[in-house]
């Protein structure tokens, strides 16, 4: 299906018993085997733990791995009672959107792509790390460079898709960074949101106000805004869409 932009081995479902040390997640399998798993995400995640909640968890073989378990989805119900599941390991995300980069699905915003980098320093004394620079091809009619910073995102409210959940340093850094880039370079904060039922993208206000205010200047300055909505499977990710911004 032309809408799969990666697909996976089939997760193991379990419940959710408890999430604990932000990194942690003991899980019941259908077997009724209790495991731990790790868990990628370390924010509140908001509106998403519920003990006795549905979970998807993926396991690894390697022998590194202290924990062989990652949480790595979790079912939601919807307000006309339907399940949705939310994508919740932060680590994925960019993958994913490396995905959608290189099967052209953002062409549109960002035209043709000649090559992507990951984790390239920049900002004051390249002490920070994009998670993609890329260059355009000749065919593309803005010859800049691309910085792309990609935010895996959880929270709804009614329809519409916020982040951040919660105060965030780092994210405020990441917009001031991105901001004095502009204009000789391209620069793209790419919200990837793991659920089905966003039909708006949002700053979380209401969470970090400064967040909100930095993303609004710097829109204002040129950065690029792309809210990439996401359905998560029991073995793939399906693209639904860009969602539009709602800043009132």
């Amino acid at each position: 299906m032309k809408d799969r932009i990666i697909e996976f081995d089939p997760l193991i479902e379990g419940v959710l018993i408890k999430r604990y040390k932000r990194f942690l997640a003991d899980i019941e399998l259908e077997s009724g085997e209790v495991v731990t798993a790790h868990c990628a995400n370390t924010g509140p995640m908001k509106g998403l733990l519920t003990d006795g909640a549905k979970v998807r968890i993926s396991v690894s073989s390697s022998p590194k791995r202290k924990l062989p378990y990652t949480w790595e989805q979790v079912c939601v119900v919807g307000p006309k009672n339907q399940e949705i599941w939310v994508g919740i390991n932060t680590l994925f995300a960019n993958k994913l959107i490396k995905n959608l980069i290189e099967q052209n699905l953002l062409k549109e915003k960002l035209g043709d792509i000649k090559e992507i980098k990951s984790e390239v320093p920049y900002g004051k004394n390249k002490k920070s790390r994009i998670d993609f620079l890329l260059t355009p091809k000749s065919s593309n009619p803005d010859k800049r460079n691309i910085y792309i910073e990609v935010k895996n995102t959880t929270w709804i409210d009614k329809n519409i898709a916020l982040f951040p959940d919660t105060e965030t340093k780092r994210g405020q850094k990441h917009l001031t960074e991105l901001k004095e880039l502009i204009p000789e370079s391209k620069c793209v904060l790419i919200q990837c949101i793991t659920r089905k039922d966003a039909e708006f993208f949002a700053p979380g206000d209401v969470a970090d106000p400064l967040y909100g205010k930095l993303f609004r200047e710097s829109l204002a300055k040129g950065m690029i805004s792309i809210p990439c909505c996401l359905q998560f499977h029991k073995d793939h990710v399906s693209w639904i869409g860009i969602r539009p911004l709602k800043l009132d």
